[in-house]
Formats: C-alpha cells, structure tokens, sequence
C-alpha cells in the first residue's frame, strides 16, 4: 500500500512540475530534480537508495530503445564517425585523464580506481539530451548527441569493470580492447537479431495493441541475453530499436504504427521524469553516508568541481579538432561533387551494365550526403553547444553505485559523481536553451523547412502522375480507367473526387495511392535527399489519413 501511494504521488508530481515547467520556460528535468532534492532533505522522508539495477536493467534499456527507434537511421549513418569518437575515444581519454588527476588529489586512490570514477563521468547521459531536444537546436546537433549517449555506455561500462579488476589483479591493455570488441560486437549480434524478431512477430500478429506489447519487450529482450553473456545489453537494446525503427514503416501497418508513437510516448514521458526525480531523492542518502563514514562532504564538492573542469575541457579539446577535421573534409566537396557528376555521366551512359543501377543509386546518395554536410555543416558556434550539451546524469549515477563495498573511499566517490551528475544537469542544461538563443541556433529556418515541404509535396504529385500511368497500363490495376482519368484531373485542378464516384471507390483510390506516397518516402528517406524531419512529418500524415480512411471504411462496412 506504501509503495502504491508513493508511485501514486510521484506520478502526480511528475505531472504537474511539467505543466508548471511548460508555462514558465524552465526544463521539466531540471525542475524535477531540484524537486527531489528539496523533498529528500525534508525530515519526514526516510533515505532513498536506488538499486542500481533498476536504473542499468529496467529503466535505460526501454529509454535508449525508444531513443534509438526516434534516431534517423540516415543521419545516423551520416556521423557514424562523430558518433563513434565521441562515444569511444572521448571517453577513453577522459576516464585516464579523470582517473590520473583523481589519483593525485584524493588519498588512499589508487590510479585503477581513479580510472573507475573517470569511466563513471565519462559518458553522456540519454535521459539528459531530452534538455537538448527542448532547446531546438539543429537536428543534425540532436543527432550526434543522442547517438553518442546511446553508445558511449558500452565504453565506459567496460572500462568501469576493466578498472575495478584492476583493483585486485592485474590487467592489460589488449584484455582491456579485447573485452569492449567482444561486448560491442556481441550486442550487435543480438540487438540485430531482437529487433527483426520483433518486427517479424509484430507484422504475423496485426493486433496492434498486441505489437505494443511486444515492442515493449524487446529492449529488454536485447538487454538480458547480452549481459548474460557478459556483453553490454545497453548497446544490444539501442541496435534492436535502430533495427525496428528502421523496418516500422517498411512492414507494420499506420495503425501498428499510431499505437506504438502513443504508448511509447507516455512511457518515455513517465520514466525520463522518474530518473531525473530519483536522482534528487537520493541526495540525502548518499551525503548521509559520506558523513558516515569521512565527516566532511563538501570536499566531494570540490573534488566534482575539479572533476568537471577536466570533463568540459577534454570535451573542448576533443571537439575543436573534431570541428575541424569536419570543416577540411569540407573544402573538398566540390572536387568530389565534380567526380561524382563525373562518374553518373558513365553510368548514363552505359543502362545496361549490371550494376548500372546500383551504382547510380549509391552516386545520387553521395551528393545528397554532400547537400546534407553542406546545409548542417558544424561551425564553432555548434562546436559550443556540443561541449556544453554533454551532461551527466542517471548513468553516472548508477554506475557510481556498482563500485564494490571494498572500494577505498567508496561513498566519497558516489558522492562525487552525483555532484558531477546533478551539477552538469542543472548548470549545463539551466543554461543551454539561453546558450543556443544567445549563438542563433535555435529554432533553424522556419521558411526553409516549408520550403522544402513544398518541394516534397510537389516531388510527390510529380511521382503520383507517374504512378496513375502504370496503372493504366496494368491488366489487374486497382482503379478503373474512369476513375484514374478522374483521379488525374483531380490532381490537375484540385478537386474533389468524391461527388462523381461512389465513396467505397473514392477510398480504395486514396489508400492505393498512399501506399504509393510511402513507397516513395521510403525511398527518398534511404537516398537522403530530403531532411528526415520533412519526410518523418509527411510519413505521420499519410498514416493519419489512413487510420481515418480504414475506419470509415469499417463503419460503413
């Protein structure tokens, strides 16, 4: 009965800190964990402590899952190398730098457990970089940061069980390499296998609630046989959502797809909120426990104050260059679009080669590649948001908490890496959505984007026209020669077709031809000549349009 009234009114909490948050132009997540903090000091409230399980087995694997289904599959692949250096070397560098300097400065340290605490703060928090979805800053932007939280747990994960090895035996460097390869690869292995299963169990049932279910499963379906196998299930559970967000709309229906948009919506909403809740609750517990045992927390203070100068400063030093290998690899674009240009004059000129067509298919994906690097291209003014967007948060926490109980100055060190973690979340994402207004990022160019709907949708009238065509020719088409006459001039004048036709004919007309405008975003969204946001709004108007076609076709049936 307790725990029903907790979660009852932590829901409530939840609820109305978003509404408050919402009218005032602050960030919920900051608001809920000062919240927690405020609420965990009060006397009444007896101390919190989280297992760090719930947080690492059954909170993030859902999260990172619904995260990696929302990422672009295109633009991920795009900066795949951004990604992958932020994700691996970045944090690397930061665990033995962190763990050298913690070393130094706290006594009894020794350099395996300081690199314990580097690969603790090391990696980026996903729950955090909704902060960084709120602040409007460029999709591209959005992108790299959530693909490098979404990955950079299996590092430091890793090297966070490498380090507390290393406490009591010796451990080398290939062993080191060779654990992440086996736990990266296996996840991989696994997450892709979980997430065609998913799709392939969805697509046989046609239930949608049904699918709901199953997808809510998945994650967790991915997670727990790669940790069983002494891989990193996080990274298991990001590839099978990047799997399923990839083949949703290729194999499962507009009304599979709805469903999933609305429950996966709230469950996001709820637990994102629960962290960043739990995360302040747990505040007196943990000073508590340093007052316990070392008399004195405030030096966690100052050591998390050290320790997050050395984060952004790693970070500023490992992005600038980054920054500006990005804009050299630039300067050559137009000598590869010329080559490009060149190379499609050859495949033109030879149609019956084949690999004609493939080729072709993979030079047209190259220049859209150069338009996209040309159009977001990263300059010091994002190079800025992307040092300060990486925070901290229940990550760092929960892996804090795996440290074992003999670790020397074990609460210390959980202290400071939740001053590191609600410090970087309050101060870092207090600040973002001003820092982004303040460089001009925010918002983009609202008459570009209806610029380029307007570009799709003639695209799509243009493909439809074509479409009609085949039809015509076809012995089995789906429409009669009347109504695809009528269906073309319709499209001509803009007018409605429903008055001369009978409405049953009117809709099989209209849902034949969505399928054929998804058809042709499907193929537009794997080439990449429109941005993903463009084509992702268009695929939830044809869905829409369907579910309301498919039920008035239900009712009257």
């Amino acid at each position: 009965m307790e725990l029903t009234l907790i979660v009852v009114v932590a829901l409530l909490v939840i609820v109305a800190v978003h509404a408050v948050a919402g009218r005032v132009g602050v960030a919920a997540p900051l608001v809920l964990v000062l919240v927690g903090i405020g609420v965990s000091l009060l006397p009444a409230v007896p101390d919190i402590e989280i297992e760090p399980e719930w947080i690492l087995g059954v909170v993030l694997p859902p999260l990172l899952y619904a995260a990696a289904v929302r990422v672009p599959t295109m633009d991920f692949r795009r900066d795949f190398k951004v990604i992958s250096g932020l994700s691996v070397v970045l944090v690397v560098i930061s665990s033995v730098v962190i763990g050298w300097v913690i070393s130094m400065l706290i006594p009894g340290i020794g350099l395996a457990t300081g690199i314990a605490l580097g690969a603790i703060v090391s990696p980026t928090d996903a729950v955090a970089t909704s902060i960084v979805r709120k602040a409007r800053v460029s999709p591209r932007i959005v992108t790299v940061l959530e693909g490098e939280s979404m990955l950079n747990d299996a590092s430091a994960l890793v090297l966070l069980r490498s380090a507390i090895a290393a406490t009591g035996a010796s451990v080398s460097l290939w062993g080191v390499v060779g654990d992440f390869l086996y736990a990266v690869a296996v996840a991989v292995v696994i997450g892709f296998v979980v997430g065609h299963l998913n799709l392939a169990v969805r697509a046989k049932l046609g239930d949608p609630t049904a699918g709901v279910a199953i997808t809510i499963v998945a994650p967790f379906a991915a997670y727990l046989p790669a940790e069983h196998l002494h891989a990193s299930g996080l990274v298991a559970a990001v590839v099978a959502g990047l799997v399923a967000g990839h083949g949703t709309p290729r194999r499962l229906t507009a009304q599979d797809r709805a469903t999933e948009r609305a429950v996966w919506g709230t469950l996001e909403f709820v637990l994102e909120s629960a962290v960043f809740l739990l995360i302040g609750l747990e505040l007196e517990a943990i000073v508590r426990d340093v007052q316990d045992h070392h008399g004195n927390p405030w030096q966690a203070l100052v050591y998390a104050s050290v320790v997050v100068a050395l984060v952004l400063v790693l970070r500023s030093g490992f992005v600038g260059p980054l920054i500006w290998w990005m804009s050299r690899r630039q300067r050559r674009f137009p000598e590869l679009r010329e080559r490009i240009n060149e190379a499609q004059g050859r495949v033109a000129a030879a149609p019956d080669h084949p690999r004609s067509k493939r080729m072709g298919w993979v030079l047209n994906q190259k220049l859209a590649d150069i338009d996209y690097f040309t159009e977001a291209q990263f300059g010091r003014r994002a190079a800025v948001v992307l040092v300060w967007a990486g925070m901290r948060g229940a990550v760092t926490l929960a892996a804090a908490q795996t440290l074992p109980a003999d670790t020397p100055q074990r609460s210390l060190l959980v202290l400071i890496a939740f001053v590191v973690a609600v410090g970087t979340l309050i101060i870092q994402g207090g600040t973002l959505p001003w820092l982004v207004g303040r460089l001009g990022l925010s918002g983009g160019d609202p008459g570009a984007t209806e610029r380029e709907r307007d570009e799709l949708r003639a695209h799509l009238r243009t493909t439809s026209r074509a479409w009609l065509d085949e039809q015509e020719r076809l012995d089995d088409s789906v429409l009669d020669d009347a109504m695809i006459e009528r269906l073309r001039r319709m499209m001509e004048a803009q007018e409605s077709a429903e008055p001369a036709f009978d409405i049953a004919q009117v809709r099989r007309m209209r849902l034949a031809l969505i399928d054929s405008d998804r058809a042709e975003l499907l193929r537009l969204s794997e080439l990449g000549t429109f941005s993903s946001q463009v084509i992702e709004e268009q695929l939830n108007r044809l869905d829409a349009e369907q579910i309301g076609l498919e039920l008035r076709d239900h009712e009257d049936g």
